[in-house]
């Protein structure tokens, strides 16, 4: 079985509020491409991956007047996927939504939030001590994570949790001061939401429910300055790699173990343009985490970088397709689910 997470850049922007594909010559919200061409090299690059499931990250909005699973419907049918059912859960008001398209004949899907006592429902609100003050601080995900209970066709039952964690940039910041300010106060946000996250996560693991929690944690080790501030970053928080649990309670992503062992080589699933310094920058944002008892069922992982992966950067029209698609890339499970 093929599960991937893939982070798509502007993909409300390319449908109406019908639902219906903007295939057309106006421009899309990404620099110097047309809706029409990142309509077609989405559809290229999700034909290419022929997944079984896709946690699609920044999916069409989901309100009173749009559907994100009609829209992505229509897109799988447009381009005539076998993934061609979409399901989302909590709805949010950033026009980004979280959702599953997967192949119905293969998968059977519902949402199905869960809560315990440390660790709230996803459109609920967490009180956490982020400082030192001894107050409890409210905290609320702007794109609550989208909880699914799955089953194989053959039987096998597994749960996925699709993630977005709050960004770390400081957006709207000027000067030194504010932008340390914004920067703080964000990182500080992201870890709680990694935290009520990681609660979720051993309260699965402790029932000994095969799990894989995926998306983009938005952090990677060594990603700003103000990572040793607090300790460690998200991606590290949601694997449980610094917990004193044992292995059965820790999330294995081979990218993010390789990366925290070795902070000056890693790999990247994003590629975004610095105008104000002409030039790119890679990260390491997006995982495919998955539960002990998912390792023995020989799992491989791919990141589809049109650079960095050999197959990729030789298939030229899949190479320009992941360019102009998004400035994220898919991040793909190999995996023998029965």
């Amino acid at each position: 079985m093929r599960i991937a997470t893939y982070n798509v850049e502007w993909f409300n922007a390319l449908f109406d509020d019908k639902g219906a594909l903007l295939e057309d010559g106006r421009w899309s919200k990404r620099r110097d491409v047309t809706r029409a061409q990142q309509l077609q090299a989405l559809g290229h690059v999700f034909a290419a991956m022929d997944a079984d499931a896709i946690m699609v990250i920044e999916a069409p909005d989901d309100s009173r007047h749009r559907s994100s699973v009609v829209a992505l419907q229509a897109f799988a049918e447009r381009f005539g996927l076998r993934a061609d059912h979409a399901i989302i859960g909590f709805a949010n008001h950033t026009q980004q939504e979280i959702a599953l398209l997967y192949d119905p004949k293969v998968l059977s899907v519902r949402h199905d939030p869960q809560a315990t006592q440390d660790a709230p429902r996803f459109d609920q609100t967490l009180a956490i001590d982020l400082d030192v003050d001894a107050r409890a601080d409210q905290v609320q995900f702007s794109k609550p994570p989208l909880e699914l209970a799955l089953e194989t066709a053959g039987g096998f039952a597994f749960r996925m949790i699709g993630a977005h964690l709050k960004s770390k940039a400081p957006h709207g910041a000027v000067g030194r001061d504010a932008i340390m300010r914004a920067s703080i106060a964000n990182r500080r946000k992201q870890l709680a939401q990694a935290i009520w996250l990681r609660r979720r996560v051993e309260a699965l693991l402790a029932e000994g429910t095969p799990l894989m929690v995926m998306g983009d944690l938005n952090d990677g080790p060594g990603l700003d300055e103000y990572e040793d501030l607090f300790g460690r970053s998200s991606v590290e928080i949601v694997l449980g790699a610094q917990d004193h649990a044992g292995a059965e309670m820790c999330l294995f992503d081979p990218h993010a173990t390789g990366a925290l062992r070795n902070r000056w080589s890693q790999p990247a699933t994003s590629r975004f343009y610095l105008a104000h310094e002409k030039r790119y920058l890679q990260a390491l944002l997006d995982y495919v985490m998955i539960s002990p008892d998912l390792r023995v069922k020989r799992p491989e992982w791919r990141i589809w970088h049109p650079f960095d992966d050999e197959a990729c950067f030789a298939d030229v029209p899949l190479r320009e397709a992941l360019l102009t698609a998004s400035d994220h890339f898919p991040v793909v499970l190999d995996i023998d689910l029965a």
